[in-house]
């Protein structure tokens, strides 16, 4: 049967989950595998899907971006109703769209942008606990922002890579880097053509850490200008990163 590529907006709450990608065929605790699953049981047969990028165990999105070649004979649209009925409700299909064949979720994708949530000296209540990252110190926003201004630009990111990051190519541009208050919250927000594996939670660790340390953007530049695994800080952990939003050319006008 003719297949139709769809595009799909999707958010969810990765607190369960071993992350985006299935690992070592645990599909039914992965959100791709799950998402998987549920389209082959709506379409009659083995359905992949493919997203913007892989987000760890505990990791959330509310904007990842997934693309999957189906039958024609399911309005695109419809989609999104046909998931969210079978899916968790942990992962829910916001958008669902018929798109050119040539879009592609991951290739594609020019920007995205994550963003991590602190909750600094104040204890976070119980309904938060999976979805930030309580830290004892109150800290600057100025200072924080200076240290990562650094960020920006092109640069070679190998100090915060991870040991198992695949990449053949450590360098990426980023666009933006910044704290701001959002409520009682501290909210780092990074975006960047593209992000090395754990990158972010690592990035976010060593800002952090250099702030606690002392040493400001100088610091951080040392340390980027490194290249080296073990001038990185603690990796933040995985609940208080969300990934929010994935931009393509204009010419798809989707997202």
């Amino acid at each position: 049967m003719t297949k139709q590529r769809v595009a799909l907006l999707v958010s969810y709450d990765g607190t369960d989950f071993c992350g985006w990608q299935v690992q070592n065929g645990q599909d039914s605790i992965s959100v791709q595998g799950s998402m998987e699953r549920a389209l082959s049981e709506i379409c009659g047969e083995k359905i992949g899907v493919t997203g913007s990028g892989r987000t760890d165990s505990g990791v959330h999105a509310t904007g990842q971006v997934a693309h999957a070649d189906i039958p024609v004979n399911i309005p695109g649209p419809k989609v999104r109703e046909a998931l969210n009925s079978r899916l968790p409700g942990t992962i829910r299909i916001l958008k669902s769209r018929v798109v050119p064949d040539d879009f592609h979720s991951r290739f594609g994708a020019v920007r995205r942008e994550y963003g991590y949530y602190i909750s600094p000296g104040i204890i976070p209540p119980a309904h938060r606990r999976n979805y930030c990252h309580y830290t004892r110190r109150r800290y600057n926003l100025r200072e924080l922002n200076e240290i990562a201004s650094v960020l920006r630009g092109v640069h070679d990111f190998s100090t915060f890579a991870a040991a198992g990051d695949q990449s053949k190519s450590r360098t990426r541009e980023i666009f933006s880097s910044s704290f701001h208050r959002e409520g009682d919250l501290l909210v780092f927000r990074i975006a960047g053509n593209a992000f090395l594996w754990r990158m972010v939670r690592s990035l976010t660790g060593t800002l952090l850490h250099v702030a606690d340390q002392g040493g400001g953007p100088e610091e951080m530049a040392r340390r980027l200008a490194a290249m080296d695994r073990n001038e990185a800080g603690p990796t933040a952990p995985s609940r208080g990163l969300f990934l929010e939003k994935v931009e393509y050319g204009s010419e798809y006008g989707f997202f």
